[in-house]
C-alpha cells in the first residue's frame, strides 16, 4: 500500500506550504519519539487496498477474505502504537482507523484458517458457523451417523427396539419393523415394501433425508456459496470505513518508512527558505550510494540569486550525470516530506525540475 502512495508522492511532489510542512513535522516526530512500534505493527500487513477493491467488485476469493482478516488483526497493535505518538495529525489518523472488532470476530467465526483458492469445492466456512450447512455436510460426509441418530430417535418414539433404518438401491431408505411386533405404528409411517418376515416403511423425516442425501453435496456447495456471498455483503457495509482506514495505513507506512530510512541512512532534515537558494553540503546520490556503500564521494552544491547557473565539465564516466541527478533527487525527496542524503540542505522555492540526460546515461 505504502509503495503505491510513495510512487504518487514522487510523481506529484509538493511545493513549500502547509501540507509539505505537515509531512516533515510528522517525520520529525517519528524520528524523535520512535517509529519502531509503528513499523512493527505494520510488518507483514497484507495489501488491504487491493483486497477491498476485489471485495467491492464482488470478485474476492476465500483467501482474499482470510487476508482481510489478517489486516484487521494488525489494527489493534497499530492503534496502540499511534496512541503513544503526540502529533495532532497522528491523532487524526488514529480516529480514521477503527478496530472493526465486530467484523474481525465475524470473519474468525466464519472462515477456516487455510481455505481453498476458490469456492468450487467448498471447505471455506468453519463447522458451527451455519447449522444448515453443517447438516448438509453431515449428510454428505457422515450419512451413516445421521441414520443411526434417526434410528435411535425412532426407537425411543415408537418403543420398537428391533426397528432398523436401512438403504437399498431399489427402494432407497426405509424403516424396517419385524413381524414379531404386533403393536400399533405411528400414523406418519407409510408402507414401502412387504417382506416375509418384516414390513418396510418411510415417513416424512426419512423421506427428506433421502432426498437431501442424494444431492447433499451440491446443496452444501450452494449453501456455502450463498453464505460466502452474504459475508461479502456484510463486509461491503463497512467498505467506506475500511477504505479510509487502508488509505491512512498507507499514509502511515510512507511516513514511518521515510523516518526509518532517515535514521538508518544518516539523512538530514532539509531547511526551507523563502529566498532563492539551493545549498547542499556533502550531498549523496541515494541509489548510487546504496550500490557503492562507503566508497561514494559526497559533493557540495551552492546556488543563490547571484549564482544561478553552473557549467559542469569533466571526462566521460567522471560523475557529471550522477552529480546532476543527485541534486535533483535531493530536492525531489525534500518536497515529498523526506529527509535527504546530505550533511546539510537549505532549499529555496522550487516548482520545477528540468532534465535532459542521454539514454546511454539513464
Amino acid at each position: 500500500m505504502g509503495a503505491r502512495l510513495l510512487r504518487r508522492w514522487l510523481l506529484h511532489p509538493l511545493r513549500q506550504g502547509r501540507e509539505l510542512s505537515k509531512r516533515h513535522d510528522i517525520v520529525n516526530t517519528l524520528i524523535a519519539q520512535g517509529f519502531t512500534a509503528l513499523r512493527k505493527a505494520m510488518k507483514g500487513l497484507p495489501d488491504g487496498e487491493r483486497l477491498l477493491t476485489r471485495i467491492a467488485l464482488k470478485s474476492a476469493s476465500p483467501r482474499d477474505m482470510v487476508l482481510l482478516r489478517q489486516v484487521l488483526q494488525h489494527l489493534p497493535a497499530l492503534r496502540e502504537a499511534l496512541e503513544a505518538l503526540p502529533h495532532p495529525a497522528l491523532r487524526e489518523a488514529l480516529a480514521r482507523i477503527p478496530s472493526f472488532t465486530r467484523l474481525y470476530e465475524r470473519l474468525c467465526r466464519a472462515l477456516v484458517d487455510n481455505p481453498p483458492v476458490t469456492l468450487r469445492d467448498g471447505g471455506v466456512l468453519r463447522a458451527g458457523f451455519d447449522a444448515e450447512l453443517d447438516r448438509l455436510n453431515s449428510l454428505s460426509h457422515d450419512l451413516q451417523g445421521v441414520l443411526r441418530d434417526l434410528e435411535q430417535r425412532e426407537r425411543a418414539r415408537t418403543g420398537i427396539t428391533q426397528l432398523k433404518i436401512q438403504f437399498n438401491r431399489v427402494h432407497g431408505f426405509y424403516i424396517e419393523v419385524g413381524r414379531s411386533h404386533q403393536g400399533p405404528l405411528p400414523a406418519d409411517y407409510r408402507r414401502r415394501q412387504t417382506l416375509k418376515n418384516a414390513e418396510r416403511y418411510i415417513n416424512d423425516e426419512l423421506k427428506a433425508i433421502e432426498d437431501q442425501a442424494l444431492s447433499a453435496q451440491s446443496l452444501a456447495l450452494a449453501r456455502e456459496r450463498l453464505l460466502f456471498t452474504q459475508l461479502l455483503e456484510e463486509v461491503g457495509t463497512d467498505l467506506p470505513a475500511l477504505q479510509e482506514a487502508m488509505e491512512t495505513v498507507a499514509w502511515l507506512d510512507c511516513l514511518s518508512t521515510l523516518a526509518e530510512r532517515a535514521v538508518t541512512l544518516d539523512y538530514c532534515a532539509p531547511v526551507f527558505r523563502s529566498e532563492g537558494i539551493l545549498h547542499i553540503q556533502d550531498g549523496r546520490h541515494p541509489v548510487v550510494e546504496a550500490q557503492l556503500g562507503s566508497a561514494f564521494v559526497p559533493n557540495d552544491l551552492h546556488c543563490s540569486e547571484s549564482r544561478r547557473m553552473l557549467l559542469i565539465t569533466g571526462p566521460n564516466m567522471g560523475g557529471k550525470s550522477t552529480y546532476m541527478r543527485q541534486n535533483a533527487l535531493i530536492v525531489l525527496m525534500a518536497h515529498i516530506g523526506s529527509w535527504v542524503p546530505a550533511r546539510e540542505a537549505i532549499i529555496g522555492p522550487i516548482d520545477q525540475i528540468f532534465t535532459r540526460i542521454g539514454a546511454a546515461d539513464d
